[in-house]
């Protein structure tokens, strides 16, 4: 179901006794969100203060790509990174900054069961982690680090690895995906309503997940030439397997920020919770 967030608050505050973190998927599109107040940003403005308050915060975003191996940052002092280009000044001037999570990264090393995890101590914080918890969290006082995506892994790959951080649900860690369900970059435009099949794959994907078929979901490309377009590379629908990955039979969906920015870029985002 599509929910504002009055009814994904009335969830929370329902979900907060039972002592596991909710999980988010978040659009997080143009990195303008970060310092404009968008209908995007601000819902993430809104939705922050109303979360359960997390020890540290594992974000998986769709800009820290190692083919070959996954990454988990330990760095006690993440820098801010800005890897985008073409942008004002002002987004550039922008810090976020949130202390590392060293000891929750090392957990993560310790529960995975996957041969080529390696901590990484010079990871910062990607526009996708940050551009969104500047909003979220603007106190920048919630410790904050990344696990990074192989490129060169199957998807079911990652829907198995990412099972396995389940357990850090219950010690305090909020997991956030961060991508686009969207996510066409060629095929941007200013003016216009989103492109049909935008519309469609958008619709089909979120029709699997209210359904609770988390495997149409990671085998998205038999959707053949709409999933092409849709995700010309996968690296931004990464995210939303980790998400859907912790998933818990408890869990209900909740969507958010549903909608378009530049007609081929989804910004719905969701919330699980139980």
């Amino acid at each position: 179901m599509t929910a504002d967030l009055s009814s994904i608050v009335a969830a929370l505050k329902a979900g907060s006794k039972t002592g596991t973190m909710p999980v988010l998927f978040v659009g997080h599109g143009n990195p303008m969100n970060a310092i404009q107040d968008t209908a995007f940003s601000t819902a993430w403005d809104s939705l922050g203060p109303r979360l359960p308050r997390p020890e540290a915060i594992l974000c998986i975003s769709a800009h820290w790509l190692t083919p070959g191996e996954t990454r988990v940052s330990v760095t006690a002092r993440p820098e801010t990174i800005h890897d985008f280009s073409g942008f004002p000044y002002p987004l550039f001037e922008k810090r976020y900054p949130a202390a590392g999570a060293p000891d929750k990264a090392r957990q993560v090393l310790d529960t995975v069961d996957a041969r080529r995890i390696i901590a990484d101590d010079g990871w910062g914080l990607d526009h996708g982690a940050w551009s969104v918890l500047c909003r979220m969290f603007p106190s920048a006082d919630v410790p904050v680090f990344q696990l990074s995506l192989d490129y060169q892994m199957a998807l079911r790959d990652h829907y198995r690895l990412a099972r396995q951080l389940k357990p850090l649900r219950k010690q305090g860690v909020l997991i956030m995906g961060s991508g686009n369900l969207v996510h066409n970059l060629k095929a941007m435009r200013v003016d216009g309503p989103p492109y049909d099949w935008a519309v469609e794959f958008d619709h089909k994907i979120a029709e699997f997940i209210e359904r609770g078929e988390d495997m149409a979901v990671v085998d998205f490309q038999n959707l053949a030439g709409l999933a092409t377009r849709a995700h010309p590379t996968w690296d931004h629908f990464l995210p939303l397997v980790y998400a859907l990955a912790q998933r818990d039979e408890a869990d209900h969906v909740h969507f958010f920020n549903v909608g378009f920015d530049l007609a081929s870029i989804s910004m719905r985002s969701l919330i699980l919770c139980n």
